[in-house]
């Protein structure tokens, strides 16, 4: 098999990618002028990518017509500068009537969301997806999580789909993750197909997924605290172990245990830190609720303690 050219997108996802939150106003509306701010200021910090409207921008609160005037804010807002990548789920057939907005919103791509409710098998998984990808322009990445778990085989046969590029997983079973790059791997050679680590912290497990050869990932961090999450993505890049073990230890740790204490947390504790940050992006959209008050201070606090963990690196 000849393989493929990268695609431009793909040749351009190379960096810390920045899942912004949706922002809500007091009347539960979308506030499209905080969204822009929030994308504004999130490219401005240093981030690679914009994924709009995906997990930790509500995407199942979103109404279609919400969502495409999203994901158009966020690519006038990129101007170019970064891709745009927007969520699309559901069914099959909402997923393509997703991708067409997107599409028309002048989207880059699409971060396939696992399909709602159902547990399908291996051959509807493979359906779902290869029918999204033919009918959009737009490349797809498979977000692996939940009900959509893929065997190697299945990973192989979505890699030599036209228009699909990757494979974000958010499962965190890295005997799986080992068994999928080494099958795709052998099975198509040469063959240019990328891997993204999307659970809720992704930093908590960076070195792990490095060591499978899965550099790229999402940092809800970053949605907050740009400053930590880019020093930590800079330390993991570059083999700097004593700043990605202080980070890990004084601040990682404690957040994914303190994201634990509490349901839907992985969204709405990441929107109280927007919060905390400055920017009033409102609270979530039922069935999330807003995090308890004292996880919010608590929240507060180890933002405090990470950046005092980088002022002490930087004096050492």
């Amino acid at each position: 098999m000849t393989p493929k050219n990268p695609s431009p997108l793909a040749a351009r996802l190379d960096g810390l990618l920045f899942f912004p939150v949706t922002p809500f106003g007091p009347d539960g509306g979308l506030d499209l002028d905080a969204f822009r701010a929030h994308v504004r200021s999130g490219i401005d910090a240093g981030a690679a990518a914009v994924f709009a409207c995906c997990g930790t921008g509500e995407f199942h609160a979103l109404t279609p017509e919400e969502f495409h005037a999203c994901v158009a804010a966020a690519v006038e807002e990129a101007a170019g500068r970064v891709p745009v990548v927007a969520g699309a789920g559901y069914g099959t057939a909402l997923a393509i009537q997703y991708a067409g907005l997107a599409e028309d919103a002048g989207a880059d791509g699409l971060l396939a969301m696992p399909p709602y409710l159902v547990v399908a098998d291996q051959e509807g998984l493979l359906r779902h997806y290869t029918a999204l990808a033919a009918a959009t322009s737009l490349d797809v990445i498979v977000y692996q999580r939940d009900n959509a778990v893929l065997t190697p085989a299945t990973a192989v046969e979505l890699a030599r789909t036209d228009g699909i590029i990757g494979l974000k997983d958010g499962i965190g079973d890295l005997d799986l993750m080992q068994r999928i790059v080494s099958t795709v791997r052998r099975e198509l050679p040469g063959h240019a197909f990328l891997y993204f680590n999307g659970l809720p912290t992704a930093e908590l497990t960076g070195l792990a997924y490095r060591g499978i050869g899965v550099t790229l990932y999402s940092s809800a961090v970053f949605c907050f605290a740009p400053d930590i999450a880019l020093a930590f993505h800079r330390a993991l890049d570059t083999g700097d172990d004593a700043t990605v073990n202080r980070l890990l230890d004084g601040f990682y740790v404690p957040l994914v245990e303190l994201r634990n204490q509490g349901r839907g947390y992985a969204v709405s504790l990441v929107k109280a830190g927007v919060r905390l940050a400055g920017l009033e992006v409102g609270e979530v959209r039922p069935p999330l609720s807003e995090p308890d008050a004292a996880h919010v201070k608590q929240l507060a606090a180890l933002i405090e303690r990470g950046r005092a963990l980088l002022a002490d690196g930087a004096g050492v």
